[in-house]
């Protein structure tokens, strides 16, 4: 990590203002296209969303419900989990999905009677326990140890709270969708000589408001080198609002294919098309309110390497808060332990062999 890097992170004093967060806005965005039902053009776009929800579909995905849920969950009538797992990848990186790092990690819990979403940023180099190796490091690497199952198991055993879906973004999906709105007009706040999707420092831009493609807007929302992750943060809200504005217009209606195409092809996930539609009655009375919220902790180096650890107090908090979000508490998360344990318990064989190996998380494929 570069001296910048480290001394922007120490001068983080103030809380994080709350802002709106990239991955659930878009995805909130795509569920409203894929549901539309009224008039010719709208039925096409509901068969296309119905279609690009069909390729996303993680059909290696083995997993019914989290171990720390009684019963799966029906987003139609229950409180529901989705942890948004944006990875550090590309086709042309070739880095291979299961083996890339979470860039972007972000769980939402959406309570089902007020309709009102909770949303906790995780910060990538958060110092926490990874059941897929057995021990201690930033969670970003728990996707490139065991993919997007091993990240889940980490959220899970950080949180105390179920992950019931998830859904887990590239950096093609955002390319293609900013390239299929015939890119995005935004403030670009200084010169930039940035990297692009392949780590090749290809992206030129000049100060000023300017219309951006996909890999430039996507150098945008990335870099963190010339200030620090507030502005970062402030940085991918000015590229979502430039998205959402676009994706509203007239103009992009008839793009609207294109933008299910990008994402049918570059995401995966364990929710049906018939689960993504149920999602509807969050959107009826427009853009629900996101509650932003934030792991405290303090910058550590002690080690020689960096790592971000996670205020206990603050930890304490947020599961409580989540928890009760979704309708949980303590007691139910450990009697669904204890059931879970008591099924894995009865089911062992006598094998011995590494646990690594045989690692299967809650029962899903590491796709």
């Amino acid at each position: 990590m570069t001296n910048s890097r480290i001394q922007a992170k120490k001068e983080k004093k103030a809380p994080r203002k709350k802002k709106k967060h990239l991955f659930l806005k878009i995805f909130l965005i795509l569920i409203s296209l894929m549901i539309v039902s009224t008039g010719a053009y709208a039925f096409y776009l509901y068969k296309q969303g119905e279609k690009a929800a069909n390729k996303a579909f993680d059909k290696n995905n083995t997993r019914v419900k989290s171990e720390l849920r009684n019963a799966k969950v029906e987003p139609l009538k229950d409180n529901i989990s989705i942890l948004f797992v944006g990875i550090d990848d590309s086709e042309k990186r070739e880095q291979g999905s299961d083996h890339s790092r979470s860039d972007s990690l972000m769980l939402a819990t959406l309570n089902n009677k007020d309709k009102s979403v909770k949303l906790l940023s995780i910060p990538r180099d958060s110092y926490v326990y990874i059941p897929y190796v057995g021990h201690y490091d930033k969670i970003t690497h728990a996707h490139a140890f065991g993919g997007t199952q091993a990240t889940i198991d980490t959220v899970e055993n950080l949180l105390d709270v179920p992950v019931d879906y998830y859904y887990r973004l590239n950096f093609d999906s955002f390319i293609q969708i900013v390239d299929a709105l015939g890119g995005i007009e935004v403030n670009v706040p200084y010169a930039m000589h940035e990297l692009d999707e392949n780590d090749k420092r290809t992206v030129n831009l000049k100060p000023g408001m300017q219309t951006l493609n996909g890999r430039e807007a996507l150098a945008l929302a990335r870099t963190r080198h010339q200030d620090n992750d507030i502005k970062r943060g402030e940085r991918q809200q000015m590229i979502l609002e430039a998205i959402i504005k676009k994706a509203s217009s007239i103009s992009s209606l008839t793009k609207y294919d294109d933008i299910l195409a990008a994402v049918g092809n570059n995401m995966k996930t364990n929710m049906t098309f018939g689960e993504m539609k149920s999602l509807a009655a969050y959107l009826k009375n427009g853009m629900p309110k996101v509650d932003s919220l934030s792991l405290k902790g303090y910058d550590d180096m002690s080690t020689g390497i960096y790592y971000y650890k996670l205020d206990d107090n603050n930890l304490a908090e947020i599961k409580q808060t989540l928890q009760k979000h979704l309708g949980l508490t303590a007691n139910d998360i450990n009697k669904s332990k204890t059931n879970s344990n008591n099924n894995s318990t009865t089911n062992t064989n006598n094998n011995t062999t590494d646990t690594n190996s045989n690692y299967s998380g809650s029962g899903s494929s590491s796709n």
